[in-house]
């Protein structure tokens, strides 16, 4: 029988993926990937894929095309393709491919735990269906999570479950958060394999990452694509307002400001600045393109106004991309650090 295993959380953005991809090169072994409920889509190449699908097939040199893992993603149309039988059938006959010859096959559930439960998809009905154990990987406040774990000894029906157990991830201090609630979360009876601390690391996105994720148009400087974005400045004030301020002086900033702030424009490209966003669709004059592109700080211009483009950037998920080749590195570390790995061997 294939080792399955389902990975799915309480709530959106707990880390599954990462989770999973630190997983994968961690242990060692020969491992499949499938996600067959999509809900990060991204169109490329005239097909939809699920992004999370993109990136495992990629770093696990997964032969499937990333759509091919995925059994859809929409309610409608998946209730249209497939009745309960018809959804068990497929999910059986993708996994059955995809875990051919490998030693475990990696499930991705949907954002939560009740995603896709109308169209027989949730985490729990798809580890009956595989017979595969579940895993579920919670974050959030420290007094949220030990409420989760609560919620799933009493509430979550696990009857006929093989639950492998939790991993605790994005604590932000681990030594404090053991001495605090792991004597009130022993008594729930559930195993925690692990608990991963917070990296700041894996929160930071490359300019291109945002380039491409608000699409924006990129109108200087980009040799500097790859500038990691640490923090963000919304400048709507002079330049010398600006360099009073310590935010505007902080590391690696994207700065947020309309195209016409010339001043303020040119301070940034004379501090440690990774990327300035212009809005209102205001170009810059060829002094400042140029002085962009000798000094490496892409310049990337949106037609909305600064409140909408700031929304936008807020709003952007920092997922993890192929590119990301020191974050993959970093979650590797964490996992073998703080996970303990026998429960998968």
């Amino acid at each position: 029988m294939l080792d399955s295993l389902i990975v799915t959380s309480t709530s959106h953005g707990a880390g599954k993926t990462g989770t999973i991809l630190g997983l994968t090169k961690a242990l060692g072994k020969s491992c499949g990937y499938i996600k067959p409920f999509g809900d990060r889509m991204i169109y490329s190449k005239k097909r939809l894929w699920d992004h999370d699908a993109m990136l495992l097939t990629h770093i696990l040199g997964i032969k499937e095309n990333p759509e091919d893992i995925t059994l859809g993603f929409e309610h409608s149309k998946l209730k249209y393709m497939y009745d309960e039988e018809g959804s068990k059938k497929k999910l059986v006959e993708v996994a059955g491919r995809v875990g051919q010859n490998k030693d475990i096959l990696f499930v991705e559930g949907g954002k939560d735990l009740a995603y896709g439960a109308s169209v027989n998809l949730d985490a729990l009905t798809i580890a009956k269906v595989l017979k595969g154990r579940v895993l579920f990987v919670l974050a959030g406040r420290e007094g949220v999570i030990v409420d989760d774990l609560a919620f799933i000894k009493k509430y979550v029906n696990t009857k006929g479950i093989d639950l492998a157990g939790v991993i605790i991830n994005k604590v932000q201090d681990v030594k404090d958060f053991k001495d605090t609630y792991m004597e009130s979360i022993k008594e729930l009876n559930i195993p925690v394999l692990g608990i991963l601390p917070y990296e700041p690391e894996l929160t930071y996105i490359t300019v291109d990452y945002l380039a491409e994720s608000l699409m924006a148009k990129v109108i200087a400087g980009d040799t500097g694509l790859g500038n990691k974005i640490k923090n963000i400045f919304v400048g709507a004030m002079s330049a010398s307002t600006a360099l009073r301020d310590d935010a505007f002086k902080k590391d690696n900033i994207l700065l947020i400001t309309r195209g016409d702030r010339h001043d303020l424009i040119l301070a940034a490209l004379e501090i440690d600045t990774a990327a300035i966003l212009l809005t209102n669709g205001h170009m810059p004059p060829a002094n400042i393109t140029t002085q962009a592109s000798e000094k490496g700080v892409p310049l990337l211009l949106m037609q909305q106004d600064t409140y909408q483009v700031s929304k936008k950037v807020d709003e952007v998920e920092p997922l993890i991309t192929k590119r990301d080749t020191a974050k993959m590195e970093l979650l590797e570390k964490m996992v073998k650090a703080n996970v303990d790995l026998k429960t998968f061997k």
